[in-house]
Parts: C-alpha cells; sequence; structure tokens
C-alpha cells in the first residue's frame, strides 16, 4: 500500500473518520490497474489514489457508499458484459465494464467505521468489567474518576498487552483491565472538556454514590446520545432532584436512564455491564436506522434534485455501453428527441451524440 495512503488512513482512523479502503486484487489484461492499486474513500465521497479509469472509479464510489451505510465488506467484479454469469461466484458483485480496455478487475470494498466510545465514570467492580467487556463488542474506553492515579500528563493509555504507559498508573487499574480495552484511557478527573464526545459516545456513571452527581452533571450537559447511572431507582431519584435544584435543564434531565441497562436479572458485576451494554447496542442499532430512515443513507449526500428526471430515480443506464450512471452525479449528458442521457464517459457521449438510433431500443 502507498505510503501516503496509509498514513491518510493512520489519521482518518485517529479522527475517529468513516473511509473505504478499495484495493484492486485481481486484473485481467487489458486494464490499466493492476493487482495492489488501491484508493482511499471518505464519508463525503472523495476519492484518494488510483483503482482504475473512470468507469471503475464511479462503480467504486457507488459500492464504497453501499459498504458505508450497512458496514459490510464486498468483493466488486467489473468485467466485460459477455462474462457476466458465465462462472458466478457467491460473495462476487458483478458490474458490466464494456468502456474501452474490455478488462477485468476484481476489486475488494473495505468500510473502516469509527469504533463507538464508551465513557465510564467510576473505578468499583462494575466500572471495571464495563471497561473489559467493551473490548469485546470493539468500544473505544474511557475511564473517569478523581480516585484515579494518573500519569504526569493526566492520563495513561493501555496498550494491547494490558501494560500501561503512564509511569503511576495504578495497579488495581492494571489488573482490572489486563484483558480490557487496546486503548483505554484513565482520566484522574471528571472534566468532560478531556474527552472527545461524538454521536457514538455513551457514557456510563458508575461511581456507587461516591460522584454519581459531579460524573452526570458534565455527561448530561455533552450530547452523548446515551447517559446513564448504575444505582437503585431510589437513589437516582434523590440524584435527579439535586441535578435539578443544581440547575440542570428539565430536557437534558429526561435522558437519564436509570437504573442503567436491560432487566435481565443480572446481580454479578459482569452480568450487570452485560447488561448496560446490551442496552447501548439495543440505542445504536435505532440511532442507525432512524438515521438511515431519515436520509437513505448515512453518507455521500447526493446533489439537491434539479429537475423532474431526477426525482424520478436516482440511477440511469448508459446507452452505449451498458453502465448504470448515477444521473445526479453524471458529468456527461446529452438530450435528443426530448430525453435526457446519461454516460459514463466522454466516449460513449461523444459515439451517441454522432448516431444516437443507433443506441436506441425502439419497439419495431
Amino acid at each position: 500500500m502507498d505510503y501516503d495512503l496509509l498514513e491518510r488512513a493512520s489519521e482518518l482512523n485517529r479522527a475517529g473518520a468513516a473511509f473505504v479502503l478499495a484495493t484492486v486484487v485481481r486484473a485481467e489484461k487489458p486494464t490499466s490497474a493492476k493487482p495492489g492499486a488501491n484508493a482511499i474513500i471518505t464519508g463525503n465521497g472523495r476519492l484518494t489514489g488510483w483503482v482504475g479509469g473512470s468507469c471503475t472509479e464511479r462503480t467504486v464510489l457507488s459500492q464504497a457508499r453501499e459498504a458505508l451505510r450497512d458496514g459490510q465488506p464486498r468483493l466488486v467484479r467489473l468485467s466485460p458484459p459477455e462474462k457476466l454469469g458465465v462462472a458466478p461466484q457467491d460473495g462476487v458483485i458483478e458490474v458490466a465494464l464494456t468502456c474501452a480496455s474490455g478488462g477485468t478487475l476484481d476489486i475488494y470494498i473495505e468500510p473502516h467505521l469509527p469504533r463507538p466510545h464508551l465513557v465510564v465514570i467510576g473505578h468499583l467492580p462494575v466500572a471495571l468489567s464495563l471497561a473489559r467487556l467493551g473490548r469485546g463488542v470493539g468500544y473505544e474506553v474511557s475511564v473517569m474518576g478523581p480516585d484515579l492515579p494518573a500519569a504526569d500528563d493526566g492520563r495513561w493509555t493501555m496498550d494491547d498487552g494490558g501494560k500501561a504507559t503512564g509511569s503511576q498508573a495504578p495497579s488495581s487499574m492494571v489488573d482490572g483491565l489486563s484483558s480490557g480495552a487496546a486503548r483505554v484511557h484513565v482520566f484522574n478527573s471528571l472534566d468532560f472538556s478531556q474527552v472527545k464526545v461524538t454521536p457514538q459516545t455513551y457514557v456510563v456513571v458508575a461511581s456507587h454514590g461516591n460522584y454519581d452527581e459531579e460524573g452526570l452533571t458534565g455527561a448530561l450537559l455533552s450530547d452523548a446520545p446515551y447517559v446513564a447511572l448504575v444505582a437503585s431507582r431510589r437513589r437516582a431519584e434523590s440524584v435527579v432532584q439535586f441535578l435539578s435544584e443544581s440547575g440542570i435543564p428539565p430536557e437534558r434531565l429526561a435522558r437519564l436512564k436509570y437504573p442503567a441497562g436491560l432487566d435481565i436479572g443480572a446481580v454479578t458485576p459482569d452480568e450487570i455491564a452485560l447488561s448496560i451494554l446490551a442496552e447501548i447496542l439495543q440505542v445504536r442499532r435505532r440511532l442507525e436506522q432512524e438515521q438511515e430512515s431519515e436520509d437513505g443513507a448515512n453518507h455521500f449526500p447526493l446533489p439537491p434534485v434539479e429537475s423532474a428526471e431526477q426525482a424520478a430515480g436516482l440511477e440511469a443506464i448508459d446507452p452505449v455501453c451498458g453502465m448504470t450512471v448515477e444521473i445526479a452525479t453524471a458529468r456527461y449528458k446529452s438530450e435528443h428527441a426530448g430525453q435526457s442521457f446519461c454516460f459514463c464517459a466522454a466516449g460513449c457521449k461523444r459515439s451517441f451524440d454522432k448516431d444516437p438510433h443507433k443506441y436506441l431500443v425502439t419497439g419495431d
């Protein structure tokens, strides 16, 4: 992989941004792209790198959009129409590619989605169980609390082997998180300005009365979609009353979930942590479905509809080569007999403009 692309992928990963890595894994001559060619496609549809010419690029962008939406990798085969369906394979998406070259490309589309972020406030067994189990479902984990000794910079980080990089990391936390998340950030404070809160940040206060109110104040004033308190209902109602009298807006207080977790009869710290993670997953999936129903796709927003033709459908078939073309973003268009046509490349448009009737299907 190109060094610059590796660096770009690393930057996107650190920023928590979604992207797709597209890699050519097989090629049949003649093709301009060769095995190992790759590109990164970001959430706004920008492609950096090289996986082939204009026809290939449009298909890769379309498949990347779908991969970011459903989170699933896919293998796409672009080949001449006469080769489609000759030897179908499970898991291979075949797309007609009739522009110029006539070769075949197999491209692996791999989505990289930002990991959800679990913020745990507390240092007792339920908090440790949450941090430890968080790794099992792929969460980035931050543990916060005023009773957590930390390194000089105010935090320490666990590596994959469970070793702390901070010179003063508490041995109890090291032992408790030895099989925990690959990156567990521990903050010796309740200052939420130190934590990056995104639409995928989920906060659980599990301090068991030690600093519930302080922890919830920062959490509820953030934009985290899930804030929960590990406490009995009676204790939680007392906390809510205190927060209300402290000036926390009612609409913010209404977001607090208590007791935290699904009611599965949990008793032990691990069981309680499991019930909370199950509830967080339930919230995540609901939010994803709501977002998808709102805009039809979470990524690659299309330009505004400009005509009745665009309103009628999002895709058209290039009458020359048979490629599928996204109407709203098509660069090459022609008008003939009161009808609009979209093309995947300039060559197809030129051929059509020279002799439209050659490519029109009639009822004769």
